[in-house]
């Protein structure tokens, strides 16, 4: 899988080192897959929630952060949408969240 915005999580575990060995383990095993179907994904990440056939939100660093994704199965490309602490996913709309850098934008 191609991921688009890498920079995103760069600049989170720059801020929160806590996070940065877990967002470059899951970036190693995203980049490395061949996802085709939500279901391909799932028995990889059995702990990722399918919020839509495109939008998928992974547990990072023991659930301590969330990291939302839009996901093209077809051309093999993940969107990073948001990352952050779980505290702060609570008070997102995981539906209609965009695109952004980081944590910045909430809904």
């Amino acid at each position: 899988m191609r991921v688009i915005a890498v920079q995103t999580l760069k600049e989170y575990y720059h801020k929160e080192r806590k996070a940065e060995q877990s967002l470059l383990a899951w970036y190693k095993e995203t980049e490395n897959a061949t996802w085709k179907t939500p279901n391909e994904l799932k028995n990889q990440f059995a702990n990722a929630s399918i919020i839509s056939d495109k939008r998928v939100v992974f547990n990072i660093h023991g659930n301590t952060y969330r990291l939302v994704v839009d996901i093209e199965y077809k051309l093999q490309i993940v969107f990073i949408v948001w990352l952050g602490t779980h505290q702060d996913y609570d008070k997102i709309n995981i539906k209609t969240v965009a695109y952004v850098k980081t944590n910045q934008k909430k809904e």
